[in-house]
């Protein structure tokens, strides 16, 4: 994958302890995956490496935003994500991925590709459920949202005028009932 060259770390060349990078996440990144679930995202990415003698630990941590429809009124809106990750990197005779905290490389190995580690760690931070907060606090105003309480004020409406016409009854019919009733 030549297109995440960007997110490659070289480890080889650095000291022991620890070494940070930044990345800057945008819709561009999500198209090396070919994945378009988001209009927009803006997300910053914080990598803290610490090489140690035998092995390297990853800290991943991300936090901005995507602009996602609202799952119940399709309206866009910008949907704030955070989250963690951390990656134990060793070293032993074949590449191994297996397992989602560590990472095996080769002994040959001087650099390593995050790209699909971020991809993940964002991906899986949006919630499955994305609602507009106007909704949760009733400031939204959609055509959709609108229309849903004129249609729910004429329901109510004919509920009530069906209650009218049951106590509009002649008493007469009430005495005609006990008859069935008496049995």
């Amino acid at each position: 994958m030549n297109k995440t060259k960007e997110y490659l770390i070289p480890f080889v060349g650095l000291k022991l302890g620890k070494h940070q990078f930044e990345y800057q996440i945008s819709n561009a990144f999500f198209e090396i995956f070919d994945y378009n679930e988001f209009q927009n995202s803006d997300i910053k990415v914080n990598v803290v490496l610490e090489k140690k003698s035998t092995m390297l630990e990853l800290s991943l941590k991300h936090k901005g935003t995507v602009n996602v429809p609202c799952d119940l009124t399709s309206e866009d809106f910008d949907l704030p994500i955070k989250g963690k990750m951390k990656l134990v990197v060793r070293f032993g005779e074949m590449y191994n991925n297996d397992n989602e905290e560590l990472l095996i490389l080769p002994h040959g190995e001087f650099e390593m590709d995050i790209a699909q580690y971020i991809y993940e760690m964002i991906v899986l931070s949006v919630p499955l459920r994305r609602v507009h907060p106007g909704i949760k606090d009733g400031s939204l105003n959609t055509e959709a949202l609108i229309k849903l309480k004129e249609l729910t004020k004429k329901e109510q409406k004919k509920e009530h005028k069906q209650e009218e016409k049951e106590e509009n009854i002649d008493p007469r019919w009430d005495k005609l009932k006990q008859l069935l009733t008496d049995k």
